[in-house]
Order: structure tokens, then sequence, then C-alpha cells
């Protein structure tokens, strides 16, 4: 199978995942095209959708798994990404290196488990590989069972976890990859992007 991959710039991009989250029931509360702007403008990213036919109407196409990716710095200024850095202290190296957070994403009920996220996910570190990045690390929580497994056959590393003393559900879990042409060589789906205007 190969699989079609949109890649958006930044206001584009903004308003299709503002769209897209809409059809994910699990996220408690959905990101705005203005919150996805401000966090990702100045700062390297890479927004990306892949999509595919609907079962009862082949001829069309409709957006069906979304990624964001971006830049981590050693020095944040916003608060949530600086108590990330401070979490991360001592699991990940910022010194000298390029990190890149794995931010949002996700895959349709309908859609899932026939490789959309995995093949985002290798455009994503293949781009990143190419842009010099070192490590991607995500961030996820333990009840959330489908990402824990999905970023388990990606071969995500469990780098922390953050027990919570009343749910073990939601405890956070921290993981990452290095970026090597290891990695990338090992891709294996098989995917054409185009860039979205």
């Amino acid at each position: 199978m190969e699989y079609l991959i949109k890649q958006y710039p930044l206001e584009g991009g903004a308003l299709e995942i503002q769209y897209i989250e809409e059809y994910f029931g699990e996220f408690p509360r959905k990101k705005t095209a203005d919150e996805i702007t401000r966090r990702l403008q100045d700062r390297e990213f890479l927004i990306l959708m892949a999509e595919a036919p609907l079962a009862d109407d082949p001829g069309t196409i409709v957006p069906v798994s979304f990624k964001v990716v971006h830049e981590l710095r050693a020095a944040e200024s916003e608060p949530k990404l600086r108590d990330l850095i401070d979490r991360l202290r001592g699991c990940v190296r910022f010194d000298g290196r390029k990190v890149l957070y794995s931010w949002i994403g996700g895959t349709r009920r309908d859609w899932r488990g026939q490789g959309h996220f995995r093949a985002l996910t290798e455009e994503s570190e293949a781009w990143a590989h190419a842009c010099g990045f070192h490590e991607v690390v995500v961030k996820t929580k333990n009840r959330y069972y489908d990402m824990r497994g999905t970023l388990d056959q990606l071969e995500f590393d469990v780098v922390k976890y953050e027990a919570n003393p009343a749910d073990n559900r939601e405890s956070k879990v921290y993981l990452s990859k290095q970026l090597t042409s290891d990695v990338v060589r090992s891709h294996r789906s098989a995917r054409t992007v185009v860039h979205a205007h």
C-alpha cells in the first residue's frame, strides 16, 4: 500500500488540524489554529496529514491521520515547553544537539491499524534526519494504550515515567528515539508526499 501524505505550511496546516481534531473523541481539549500557529512560528516544524479514500465512496479522499512535530530548544519561553524541558533534563541531552518534539497527532478511528500513522512518523523522521535533528521525543499518558503500542512498534524507548499517585492510567510516559541513518533506512512505508498550498 502506498500512503498519500500532504505537507502543510503554517497557517493552512493549523486550520486543517483544528478541523480534523473534531473527529478525535479521546482528546479532552482540541487545539485551535491560533494555538498551533503561536507554538510553531519562529521554529522548525512539520505539519503532515495522511489522506485516504472513503470505503463507500473511493472517489472521495479525506484526511485520516495527522502529525505535528517541532524543534525543542534548551531555553524555551513558553511555560508548557519550559516545563517539558525541565522534566526531560537528565533523560535527554540538549547541549549542542537538535531535538525534535512530536507534539500532536492521531488517526481517525475507522482508519486505525492501516499504517497511516507509521507512514507519517517515518516521513517526519526522514525530514528531521535531513534537517540535522539528533533525537525525537514524545510525551503520552499511560492510558493511551493504542498510542503506546504504536510507539513501541516504532521502536521508541521509554526515558522517563512519572507516576500519578491517584490514578496510574494518568501517569505520564516520556519516550525518545535517536535519529540515525539506520533509522531512516529501516523505514517500511511507501509514501508519496505532496505540498499543500
